[in-house]
């Protein structure tokens, strides 16, 4: 009996030294699942990119990670996501820069109005070295890891009312709807309006009754939310070129192993080049959509609105927490 007993254990031993059995090993051959909620409705590039990055993680680890995904706020509104990242209620969510800005106040830098200049310099420099090292900073102060940026379009300004927006001026008095931060507040302030606070989930309801004057927001969101249908005017201000970031819970990122986060960075991509490509075609196309759906599309004088929106952030408080060699760094990228 007892020479069984040892064969036994001599076998399952064995057993797992052919497999590698490694704590890494074993932790590897465990399933992991993934929470991902977000806000934007299906029909958003980035709650498609949601779906291309389930399809992706499972396909490419064979279903040992499964991603279970929610969107339209169906688990958590917009201002309870990051806290529910932080918490581990959620495991990933499609987070952006002024949703950070409370845990790490120099990361308004990235919030500013005209901070980057065009599509390709925002990929650059947050899915390059600098979008690294801003990642880990946060992960480090928040609990929360960031782990690339998807292309949401360029945010523009779109009224209830047909009104011509030329400069800051033109702003005055308009309740813009903002996201409700602080840091969103402000740039709504900056632009020249009085931004009033309101969750997207309740946004197309707030224009249809006329309880706001406005919202800004990229021109895919504007199609995909069907903004067009009470709004009366768009006008290109390219004050933000918008980004959100598919950011994870630090503790369960770091309970993953090395081959377990390759996989989820593998999805990450995958889900950044379709959301990417996705509100670039769109954005070619739309604003003719727009003008064959009633709207009135006006230009607005950018130099006037970047030098006056880049002048207050820079004069204000936010400016104070920033790291200017940074700054610099990011601007220097746009050429």
């Amino acid at each position: 009996m007892k020479r069984l007993f040892f064969a036994t254990a001599l076998f399952t031993a064995a057993g797992l030294l052919f497999a590698g059995g490694s704590s890494d090993s074993k932790a590897a051959a465990k399933p992991v699942e993934l929470v991902y909620s977000m806000t934007a409705v299906p029909t958003d590039a980035h709650a498609g990119a949601m779906m291309v990055f389930k399809e992706t993680v499972e396909r490419v680890s064979n279903g040992q990670i499964k991603v279970l995904t929610y969107d339209s706020a169906s688990l958590f509104k917009q201002e309870q996501e990051v806290s529910a990242v932080k918490s581990g209620q959620a495991d990933i969510s499609a987070v952006a820069a002024p949703w950070l800005t409370d845990g790490s106040p120099w990361i308004s830098m990235f919030t500013a109005g005209y901070i980057f200049q065009s599509y390709d310099h925002m990929t650059k420099v947050l899915n390059g070295p600098i979008g690294q090292q801003v990642f880990d900073r946060v992960a480090k102060e928040q609990g929360l890891r960031p782990l690339g940026a998807e292309y949401l379009g360029t945010r523009q300004i779109n009224l209830v009312d047909d009104k011509p927006i030329r400069t800051p001026a033109d702003l005055r008095g308009i309740n813009l709807r903002m996201p409700n931060s602080d840091a969103w507040i402000f740039l709504g302030k900056a632009l020249g309006a009085n931004p009033t606070p309101i969750s997207f989930s309740e946004l197309y309801m707030a224009l249809q009754t006329k309880t706001i004057d406005g919202q800004d927001n990229p021109l895919p969101t504007n199609k995909n939310a069907k903004f067009y249908e009470v709004t009366k005017s768009i006008t290109i201000t390219n004050h933000v070129v918008d980004s959100v970031w598919p950011a994870i819970n630090e503790a369960k990122w770091q309970s993953l192993t090395q081959q377990q986060k390759d996989w989820v960075m593998e999805g990450i991509r995958a889900g950044i080049k379709y959301c990417d490509e996705t509100n670039l075609k769109a954005e070619a196309e739309l604003v003719q959509f727009f003008k064959d759906e009633g709207l009135k599309v006006y230009d607005a004088d950018l130099k006037a609105f970047s030098s006056h929106v880049l002048d207050l952030y820079l004069k204000s408080d936010y400016a104070k927490t920033w790291d200017l060699d940074l700054f610099k760094k990011v601007q220097d990228m746009a050429n």
